[in-house]
């Protein structure tokens, strides 16, 4: 079974589980899925935000697929859900992924 049949298959059991969501979107992301990835990222935030793997991966589809200020607006939730848990390592990350975005 591959990858994203055994996540569809765990969520099927799990379907609010952000970790899985979270792993398929990954996988979609890999086959070019952009828009199903993208449902699942912002599905999981809506639902939690504090869950701040997901923001940067979110951002950057939106980065790659061209909508710069959606991306931007992304990376400073992002940073403010880190700063909001004390994750200083991913406020960093999503900090300076924001400002390369910016100024470039």
């Amino acid at each position: 079974m591959e990858r994203i049949e055994k996540l569809l298959f765990f969520l099927n059991d799990s379907p609010n589980d952000s970790f899985l969501q979270h792993a398929l979107a990954l996988e979609y992301i890999k086959e070019g899925k952009d828009r199903e990835a993208r449902f699942l990222f912002e599905e999981i935030l809506e639902r939690e935000p504090s869950y701040i793997g997901s923001y940067y991966h979110l951002a950057k589809l939106l980065e790659r697929n061209g909508e710069i200020a959606a991306a931007l607006h992304c990376y400073r939730k992002g940073m403010d859900a880190a700063k909001a848990v004390d994750n200083s390592k991913v406020y960093n990350e999503l900090q300076a992924a924001w400002e390369e975005l910016s100024y470039e």
